[in-house]
């Protein structure tokens, strides 16, 4: 996901000459590519990333469209006063990439297990969330980004997550992608859990519906109305805490779209993420999700009379 990424953002750049790379000191092996292109529009501010965002909303006020790349907690965790005020505040035209979202990086412990930020992003006024399914949502979210004036945030995953989507993709803001109609039963999924619910589905010959979610913050409530008059049951599935992330987000949606009178009841929404809980060991990420209980089971896909009330 992460060389989809650079690789748009360079189609990006030749097009836009306002496009400005900040990286605290990673990258390498993945940025080269950019550095070499625009080396004019592109800076390693070493390990900083407090700093980072702060030339980034200097180069934001100047009229870049700044992007800053580093691992999970490092440009998100580390810089959210930052980000809050420099950046959101102000409402500026900066991007923060995360590279190695969830548990990605796994073997490194818990210092790089990025599983709180979407939550922590989400909830700053101005700032758009962004987690993109496969190489080719992120290339659809790096060229919705640089178009969009404003905060942005990306969670990417490492490398070598394989392609799902076919065809290269166009999004609008807040889109929401139906990946496979089924059954009685909705799994929503953003990032990278979306191969694994297909693949769970495939193995278990479980017929569901899937729908790929590459926003948490907007999201699209005419189509997420849609989805839930149309299931008695949603699941949605996130490598992250609970409270406050994906699942958190559709709940909160979706009590408002029933005050409102958009929909006339709810499904029963059950949510797969972690559980208020830090892991502390090391190991790869397929570990790590096992341990925390980011798996989906046949039993969850059995319909009730219960199941919306």
């Amino acid at each position: 996901m992460r060389t989809a990424f650079i690789n748009q953002l360079i189609a990006e750049a030749e097009k836009n000459d306002k496009v400005f790379l900040l990286v605290g000191d990673l990258g390498f092996s993945v940025v080269e590519p950019f550095a070499e292109a625009f080396p004019d529009r592109f800076l390693n501010v070493g390990i900083a990333e407090q700093n980072m965002a702060g030339i980034a909303a200097g180069l934001a006020k100047e009229g870049y469209c700044v992007f800053i790349y580093s691992i999970g907690n490092f440009p998100t965790l580390r810089c959210m006063e930052q980000i809050r005020y420099d950046i959101c505040y102000h409402n500026l035209n900066v991007k923060v990439i995360a590279v190695g979202g969830g548990y990605a990086y796994g073997a490194l412990g818990a210092s790089h297990h990025a599983t709180e930020e979407v939550g922590m992003l989400r909830i700053i006024p101005n700032m758009i969330v962004c987690a993109p399914a496969d190489p080719q949502e992120a290339k659809a979210v790096t060229t919705f980004v640089t178009a969009h004036n404003g905060p942005c945030y990306i969670r990417l995953g490492k490398a070598g997550e394989p392609q799902i989507h076919t065809e290269a993709l166009s999004l609008k803001e807040g889109e929401i992608l139906t990946v496979k109609e089924g059954g009685g039963v909705a799994v929503l999924s953003t990032g990278a859990m979306l191969k694994y619910t297909l693949d769970f589905l495939q193995v278990n010959n479980i017929d569901a519906s899937v729908y790929s979610f590459p926003f948490v913050k907007p999201i699209d409530q005419d189509k997420l109305a849609i989805i839930l008059k149309s299931y008695k049951k949603i699941i949605t599935i996130e490598e992250h805490q609970a409270q406050g992330g994906f699942g958190s987000a559709i709940l909160e949606i979706s009590n408002d779209l029933l005050e409102y009178n958009k929909i006339e009841k709810l499904p029963l929404i059950k949510r797969i993420a972690i559980k208020d809980k830090f892991y502390s060991v090391a190991g790869s990420q397929e570990y790590l999700r096992e341990i925390a209980g980011i798996t989906l089971m046949p039993s969850f896909f059995t319909i009730t009379q219960t199941d919306a009330v």
